[in-house]
């Protein structure tokens, strides 16, 4: 009688253990786009290392860069479905709060890939470029290639969305910065008073916004030599413009992304240099640090110095500038994504 119930006892331990053994560890991956470059290589990088540490992986997608709803709902559906962590690039940096305050309440662990939020103590966690210091290499670059012209520069700013997300604010400030311009208030773009800017246009960070952005700017002003890009998607359309106008060889694009197309498009003279990006090391490590706090409760910390995880930004260019360091697009084609 006794050995039956000692035998009872442990099955019933046995089994009460097995839910827990065989829980599932979950993350959601939650894009402004899937069909961005950078997006469809954060979430090849984002896959991969979810299959290899035994993570189940859920990709979330806005319809458009700036598509605010869907990432709500996405969000909110990764709550419901009891996920471990959430990786997000948001659309509006700043609405985007009070959903990932719910995750956060919930208990999952929220990494902001790429775009930090405002303010960035909103998630656990950012894992991004130093957008600023992306910016401000293609600025310093721009402002040495023109040398002595640097001082009456006719700029072009193309920007990614009225809203302004810190990932275009960021970039755009870095590039004046870079340039030598007096960037005002530091958490916005459009209130400079440097007489070279002609004005800040949004592209919603594709080819046809940026077209239609470049269009609108040399309407302003057909003058415009320097064009500042939020990425390479917007740099190709601001091109296309250009040469529409003929224009294409005497106005010095710069953008900042690193995809392979715009890798390509800096060898092929469309773009005179980019700062390189690296979304798929972003993505991994965003979830093994889903993986390590899933296992113990650790959540990550930022780069020494800053407030964010910094995962690297390199200058790809063919044309070095003195004083500015880079790389080539030999290098920057062996490094790019997409």
């Amino acid at each position: 009688m006794l050995r039956n119930l000692m035998l009872a006892g442990t099955l019933l331990g046995t089994l009460s253990a097995l839910p827990a053994m065989a829980a599932e560890t979950s993350a959601c991956l939650i894009t402004k786009t899937d069909t961005n470059p950078f997006f469809v290589k954060m979430k090849e990088g984002a896959t991969a290392k979810a299959e290899e540490l035994g993570i189940t992986l859920k990709s979330y997608a806005g319809r458009i860069d700036g598509d605010h709803d869907s990432q709500v709902a996405a969000i909110e559906t990764c709550i419901a479905d009891g996920a471990k962590g959430v990786l997000i690039t948001a659309s509006d940096t700043k609405a985007i709060v009070e959903a990932v305050t719910q995750a956060r309440d919930a208990g999952i662990l929220v990494i902001a890939l790429d775009t930090p939020l405002e303010p960035i103590t909103a998630a656990d966690a950012t894992f991004a470029t130093d957008n600023f210091k992306a910016g401000e290499l293609i600025g310093q670059w721009a402002a040495a290639t023109l040398g002595e012209a640097a001082k009456d520069a006719r700029i072009a700013l193309l920007d990614l969305a009225v809203s302004q997300p810190s990932v275009g604010v960021l970039r755009d400030q870095g590039f004046m910065t870079g340039f030598g311009i007096d960037v005002k208030d530091p958490a916005k773009w459009g209130d400079e008073e440097d007489a070279r800017i002609v004005g800040h246009d949004v592209t919603a960070g594709n080819e046809e916004g940026g077209r239609t952005a470049m269009e609108n700017l040399l309407t302003k002003d057909p003058t415009i030599n320097v064009v500042y890009t939020i990425n390479e998607p917007a740099a190709a359309g601001a091109y296309e413009a250009l040469k529409a106008v003929g224009r294409e060889n005497d106005v010095l694009i710069v953008s900042v992304d690193g995809g392979c197309p715009g890798v390509r498009n800096v060898a092929e003279g469309v773009i005179g240099a980019t700062s390189q990006q690296y979304p798929l090391l972003m993505a991994a490590l965003g979830i093994e640090a889903i993986k390590t706090y899933a296992d113990n409760g650790v959540k990550p910390a930022p780069t020494e110095g800053k407030a964010f995880f910094d995962t690297g930004v390199a200058l790809v260019t063919d044309k070095p500038a003195e004083g500015v360091p880079s790389i080539d697009t030999k290098e920057g084609l062996d490094k790019c994504w997409g």
